[in-house]
């Protein structure tokens, strides 16, 4: 596949034999097309090695920005596929045979009722891991109801938690949820069924919902709310901007800067930079006074406030006070630290995070987004599908309608 050595063929697919790169290399998945977490998480599995082939629909996939720019589609392969012809199931089925992973991400039913839900997939491949991606999950109440990101992290306390005292919950983007929530705890799913499969010979289902991940991603905040350290509201606690020594704050010129001096020691280095030459007369109140944490808080706006981003950026630069610049988006590629480890790479002139964790055996590198339909005649054929030219005929699978991006 994409021209890498191969000696074998296993349910059409050729076997590659040499390395290709990342700790999944081997692993075929088949991601039907959707939007928001599931793809987010076959771009991670991509990015490790696996073989992803996207099944886009004949009317397209809802998207916001041109395929060349789909980072959540990078080092895919795409095929185009009806699925609501019989034929065209039967080309999927036959690239679930020569699978490991399938990732859908429709609400609970409607594979099945496509004639792609696991017994059915699992009656050509009983191996087959098959990764479901829903906000609400596969059972209870709201399973069939409808809902975004910003509804499911609302209703497991998350939002709750995020906001200054006093004001609304603020969105912290969809990270939360479709992607710290959904993507990450199915990808996890997913390799961990995988290995379940290769010793038992059988695959599974990983019922991935946004809201059970969303409420595993607060277990240490409600270990802190039993035993009293976390108060069950927005700003007033020791992470969320409560305490003056874990927030951001203005510049002179309407950047921010990020303090996170939460150790003694920090928090001594700190106040001993931002002060001087010039310390508060009489002294500031003790870190952990919280009953002097507003007086505290304004001498450290004020101070802030008289200087720009860029000079306190050289202040506290390489020292432990644990003070960050706040960069946007653009300027975070270009920062010194992030660029000598490239977590910020740009292939064909794109800028887009680097394939992350790395590891030992070699750095990761991000494939290109594929065009909708791009690979359908190469991917059929690996397949040994011998009527293709008739199932382009019929509408049945489609190339890529757009070889301009």
């Amino acid at each position: 596949m994409r021209g890498r050595p191969a000696t074998a063929l296993q349910g059409g697919f050729a076997l590659v034999t040499e390395k290709s790169g990342g700790p999944l290399s081997g692993v075929r998945v088949v991601e039907l097309a959707g939007i928001g977490p599931g793809p987010f998480c076959g771009m991670l599995l991509a990015d490790l090695g696996a073989e992803v082939i996207r099944v886009d629909r004949p009317a397209g996939t809802l998207r916001v920005v041109p395929p060349r720019l789909d980072i959540p589609a990078r080092g895919k392969r795409s095929v185009i596929v009806d699925l609501k012809d019989e034929r065209g199931l039967g080309v999927v089925r036959r690239l679930v045979a020569a699978a490991d992973v399938l990732i859908e991400g429709y609400r609970p039913g409607v594979a099945e009722r496509l004639g792609l839900g696991p017994e059915a997939c699992w009656a050509v491949n009983p191996r087959l891991v098959y990764g479901r991606m829903t906000g609400w999950g596969q059972d209870g109440p709201l399973a069939q109801a409808a809902g975004h990101d910003i509804g499911y992290i609302a209703v497991t306390g998350a939002l709750h938690a995020v906001g200054a005292e006093g004001g609304p919950p603020v969105m912290p983007v969809n990270y939360l949820g479709d992607y710290g929530g959904g993507s990450l705890f199915l990808a996890l799913g997913v390799v961990s069924a995988l290995l379940s499969a290769r010793q038992t010979g059988r695959g599974q289902v990983v019922d991935a919902a946004i809201v059970d991940g969303a409420a595993a991603l607060q277990a240490a905040t409600f270990g802190m709310l039993a035993a009293g350290a976390w108060r069950d509201e927005r700003g007033v606690n020791l992470l969320d901007g409560g305490a003056p020594y874990y927030a951001a704050y203005a510049t002179s010129d309407g950047e921010y800067m990020a303090v996170g001096a939460l150790e003694s020691q920090f928090f001594a280095r700190f106040t001993e930079l931002l002060f001087a030459p010039d310390p508060v007369p009489g002294g500031l109140p003790g870190q952990h006074d919280q009953g002097r944490w507003p007086e505290l808080r304004s001498a450290i706006a004020a101070r802030f406030a008289s200087r720009t981003r860029a000079e306190w950026t050289t202040v506290f630069e390489g020292t432990d006070a644990c003070v960050s610049p706040v960069l946007s988006m653009t300027e975070a590629a270009q920062h010194p630290h992030l660029a000598a480890r490239g977590t910020f790479v740009s292939p064909g002139g794109v800028v887009q995070p680097a394939p992350a964790p790395r590891f030992s055996a070699g750095p990761l590198s991000p494939g290109r987004p594929p065009r909708p339909g791009e690979h359908t005649r190469e991917v059929l054929a690996e397949l040994g599908v011998g009527d293709l030219d008739d199932l382009i005929a019929a509408g049945v699978v489609a190339t890529d309608a757009a070889p301009d991006r």
